[in-house]
Order: structure tokens, then C-alpha cells, then sequence
């Protein structure tokens, strides 16, 4: 499904393209090659008017049925055309408006996509030390400011293309020499770090807090499955 997505939207129209196209021969070679000429049939029976001399009225009235014959095999010749000429037509507006429901829904599919990469991804970060708070994708959530610290420092080394243990994490925020510090304080102020972001943000997308009535989670009753 994922390969079908990535389909450029102008591949798809050039193979509907194609389609069509094949379909309107296909009935154009139908209705010119396989459908009998009304009008061979109508010649022959004045040649044979021209060829013979008939003076009794059986002959006569039968070459007057053999006329209204051909007449009326042209009509159905023509009937039988045109309905073949509307099947094609209604055809290709099926498949048009069927192209036109796939790429709507592709569309869709893919903003779906995006929307659940963007809310698993941070696309943008904006620290203020002066209100203790971090604007994450838009949203802006309140840090302690031992939080405030550990992000800062996390910040400061992701800029500088860093990666920091714990012990680097306790040693920069409290600026005491390493041999002084442990591994775990640090582990420790980074799990302090997650549960106040995190907390926060399923405050405000997970579960919700109403006033005089309580806590819900924040989602469509049809779209809960309990197992």
C-alpha cells in the first residue's frame, strides 16, 4: 500500500489516459469491422431491381419486402451502434469518476500519513527561560526549572551535534566536577525531563480535565475498541 501511495499523481492519469484510449478503438474498430454495412445489403437489392424485369405481382411484393427489409436492418444496424457507442461512453465516465475517487482518496491517505508522522515528530522547538516553558510543534507546555535546566543543556549539545550520558547531563546542569557526579542523577533529572513534557502533552491531546464533571479521553466513542 505504502509503494501505491508513492505513485505520482501523473503516472495515474497517463495510464486512465491510455485506457480510455484503448477503449474508444477498441469500439471505433468494433463498430467499423465487425458490425455489418446496412448499406451492401441495400445495394444488392437494387442491382437486382436494375438486373431483372419483374411483371408479377408475387415478384413485385417481394422485392417491395426484400426493400422494407433492408431498410429495417439498417435501422438496427444503427441502434445496434449506438448502443455500443454509449456503453463505451458510460465506460469511460465510470472510469473517470472512479480516477477521480482514487485520487481523492490517495490525497487523503496521504494527509493522514502526515498528520501521524507530525504528531510522533518534533518539527520545531522554541525555549524561553524567562517564563520556564518550551513551545514543542506548536504547543506550549510549563517545565520546572530543573526540567528547564536538563532541556537546555540537551539543546545546546543537539546544536553542537553532541551526545551526552547521563554523567555529562548531571555534571553540566549542577557544575560540579564529574568526579563528584553520578551517571544515575543525571538518567534521573532526563526521566524528570519526559514525565513533565510528557504529562503534559497527554494533558492536552490524551486525556482532558472538564470542570464540574471530570476526566475523559479525548477521542471518538466510535473509534474505542476494548479487547
Amino acid at each position: 500500500m505504502s509503494s501505491f501511495l508513492n505513485i505520482k499523481p501523473q503516472t495515474l492519469i497517463l495510464w486512465v489516459a491510455a485506457i480510455i484510449l484503448l477503449l474508444i478503438i477498441s469500439a471505433l474498430a468494433l463498430i467499423l469491422w465487425s458490425v455489418p454495412d446496412p448499406r451492401v445489403f441495400n445495394d444488392n437489392i437494387e442491382k437486382v431491381f436494375l438486373e431483372n424485369d419483374f411483371s408479377t405481382q408475387t415478384e413485385i411484393k417481394l422485392l417491395e419486402v426484400l426493400a422494407s427489409s433492408g431498410s429495417l436492418f439498417e435501422s438496427s444496424i444503427s441502434l445496434y451502434s449506438s448502443i455500443i457507442f454509449t456503453l463505451v461512453i458510460i465506460t469511460i465516465s465510470m472510469m473517470v469518476i472512479s480516477f477521480g475517487s482514487l485520487m481523492s482518496n490517495i490525497h487523503l491517505r496521504q494527509q493522514f500519513v502526515a498528520l501521524k508522522n507530525s504528531a510522533l515528530q518534533v518539527n520545531g522547538i522554541e525555549l524561553s527561560r524567562a517564563e520556564n516553558s518550551v513551545k514543542i510543534n506548536g504547543d506550549w507546555l510549563h517545565l520546572t526549572k530543573g526540567s528547564m535546566e536538563t532541556l537546555s543543556v540537551l539543546l545546546e549539545a543537539t546544536l553542537d551535534g553532541d551526545f551526552l550520558s547521563g554523567l555529562d547531563v548531571e555534571t553540566l546542569v549542577s557544575g560540579k566536577n564529574a568526579a563528584n557526579c553520578e551517571d544515575a542523577a543525571g538518567v534521573m533529572r532526563i526521566k524528570r525531563l519526559r514525565d513533565n513534557i510528557g504529562n503534559q502533552i497527554v494533558a492536552q491531546h490524551l486525556i482532558q480535565n472538564i470542570p464540574g464533571k471530570g476526566y475523559q479521553i479525548k477521542v471518538s466513542k466510535n473509534n474505542i475498541v476494548i479487547n
